[in-house]
């Protein structure tokens, strides 16, 4: 006999099996038991917490041969035959694949006749906010006023899609996701049922990575079993999801409170030498700081007790930290999160991230020591006189740094699009100025870059640009969709440089990770590297322009007036020239 999954297995097929939504179960034997149950229900919330199943059950319990009940017997014929779906009374759409007005006016149209096997027709629609306009304004009259003899149930992940007018006309069901314990609880019972020995630990473990949803979760438990067998431990469970002890962010996090770069190097080597990602890595370590600051705030949180496995071990090492510095560290990790979706290297802004919390940018500091690295405790006065000289010698360095690179961005005519937090406020996002002032330096190299126009090596970059956006486009479609919008126009050295029309555009390919990724592009189809440099299309115009056409000095037109014999000089000329030619260029001279 072919396996069947367990989620599929473990359907509830009664309102008492359902797990997690007690509101809503109660709510549905009452007007069941009263016969006020409605025309028209919405089933809503996150996916796998049981909104199809409640309308199957419910359609079962209002066609059962020995009701309509507070629960479906599932042993007559009608509940045996919905189970099934051979019912045809009972009818259950896929809005995602019949979307269209026509499937809707065909529901429209059917409604009128009367079931022939059951006591009510049910239209089950799933997915309903997948259903176009036009089909939403074809359901609109009929879910208004059906028939006496049919029932509506919309179940749907997106209500916010849903036009006002639907949901008015339904009883509105918000499903939540189902709580930790009772998880835990349903998967220890579907593992005694089916005969599996299973760590406590991994059931906790894999409660938490379903996010809420019971489906997740048992289809989570069909594949380890089917990795583990009849025994499931704690390692097993990690080692098939790809997750993380978190004894292991409790070693990440004590090096990084030691500000030990190499050590948490090593560890960040030895998950991905584990085969685990980094994106998975950055979002649990983002996870594991979390869980610590809530700790640190709120000690004795009942929902901290059911999230996390051991709490003494959690609050041993969040007494370590500041909570300022956790929220800092979690706003930086935050960051390189975000900047990981446009990277083609995840695990060096891993490593980078990491390195930033040891070396103090969004620094951890020990508890009774000021968060926020060297500048802080450069402030603090608990400080001896050697140890301030030496935080006052480092922050000298660090601004003579930055004003070196600042110095080397401005000279090579480039624009940083932004920077990573922590680098200081006069480097991390140009100001209108520094803008200005970029743009000045690159038109002030036009000479370079137009003489540099006739060159072959140039030619042959502009006749193969085309292949540089199509190879762009192959390794990442969203840089290709901001490059498009620029065109190289000339070539100095080793730089291209490309203009483009939008700034918009501009600002994003002179982005780091996707500068970096055009410039491996170039290098790949003209055959030798190529420093990406941009400029505003109506700047180096302008500039084009004016080296074709060197200023001509303005000439200035004199005037002199006429001196009629024995008469006065004639004023309305003066006002006449003045007129013509503006004030700048007249000048009146007395003879």
């Amino acid at each position: 006999m072919a396996h069947i999954a367990l989620y599929r297995t473990w359907r509830p097929q009664s309102f008492q099996d359902m797990v997690g939504q007690k509101h809503i179960v109660q709510t549905l034997q009452n007007s069941l038991r009263e016969g006020r149950f409605s025309h028209a229900y919405l089933f809503s919330g996150p996916r796998g917490t049981g909104k199809t199943s409640a309308a199957k059950i419910l359609a079962k319990a209002v066609n059962c041969q020995n009701g309509p009940g507070i629960e479906p017997c599932n042993r007559c014929e009608a509940c045996r035959r919905i189970t099934d779906g051979s019912v045809m009374d009972v009818v259950e759409i896929d809005a995602a694949s019949n979307r269209g007005v026509e499937e809707i006016r065909d529901i429209r149209d059917k409604v009128k006749y009367a079931p022939t096997e059951v006591r009510q027709k049910v239209y089950i629609i799933d997915e309903v906010h997948m259903l176009t306009t036009e089909a939403f304004n074809a359901l609109l009259k009929t879910l208004e006023e059906p028939p006496a003899h049919v029932m509506f149930i919309l179940a749907t992940t997106e209500p916010h899609r849903l036009p006002a007018t639907i949901i008015s006309r339904c009883q509105r069901f918000d499903f939540r996701r189902v709580a930790l314990e009772e998880q835990a609880e349903r998967l220890r019972r579907v593992c005694g049922e089916e005969g599996i020995a299973i760590d406590e630990e991994a059931v906790a473990f894999i409660a938490r990575l379903s996010d809420g949803g019971m489906r997740d979760a048992l289809s989570l438990l069909d594949q380890i079993i089917a990795f583990s067998g009849e025994k499931i431990t704690y390692e097993d469970v990690l080692s098939i999801t790809g997750g993380m002890a978190s004894d292991q962010f409790e070693k990440l996090a004590r090096v990084i409170q030691d500000r030990d770069i190499g050590a948490a190097l090593k560890l960040i080597d030895a998950f991905m030498q584990e085969g685990k990602s980094a994106d998975k890595c950055m979002e649990n370590l983002i996870y594991y700081f979390r869980d610590l600051l809530m700790v640190r705030m709120v000690p004795n949180s009942e929902a901290l007790t059911e999230r996390i496995l051991d709490i003494r071990r959690f609050t041993a090492v969040a007494e370590g930290f500041a909570p300022e510095a956790l929220i800092s560290m979690i706003d930086t990790l935050n960051y390189y999160q975000t900047e990981m979706k446009y990277s083609v290297q995840p695990q060096t802004l891993l490593e980078v991230a990491v390195m930033k919390l040891c070396s103090g940018g969004g620094a951890p500091g020990r508890a009774g020591q000021p968060a926020g690295g060297p500048e802080a405790a450069a402030a603090s006065p608990a400080g001896g006189g050697e140890r301030q000289d030496a935080l006052v010698a480092q922050l000298l360095g660090r601004i003579e740094r930055l004003e070196g690179q600042l110095a080397a961005i401005v000279k090579q005519g480039g624009v940083p699009a932004a920077n990573t937090p922590g680098t200081g406020g006069a480097a991390a996002r140009p100001s209108a100025a520094q803008t200005a002032a970029s743009s000045r330096k690159t038109l002030e190299k036009a000479d370079a870059y137009i003489a540099g126009r006739e060159t072959p090596e140039f030619r042959e970059a502009a006749q193969r640009w085309s292949q540089v956006l199509g190879r762009v486009k192959d390794l990442k479609i969203t840089v290709h969709a901001w490059l498009v919008d620029g065109e190289p126009v000339a070539r100095a050295d080793s730089n291209l440089l490309v203009a483009f029309k939008s700034a918009m555009h501009r600002e994003t390919s002179e982005r780091p990770a996707n500068k970096q990724l055009i410039e491996q592009a170039m290098q790949e189809v003209l055959g030798h590297p190529y420093r990406l440099v941009t400029v505003m299309l109506k700047d180096w115009q302008a500039a084009a322009e004016g080296s074709k056409q060197p200023e001509a000095p303005k000439e200035e037109l004199q005037l002199v007036a006429e001196e009629e014999p024995g008469g006065p000089v004639k004023e309305e000329w003066i006002n006449e020239a003045i007129q013509l030619f503006g004030e700048d260029l007249v000048k009146i001279k007395d003879e």
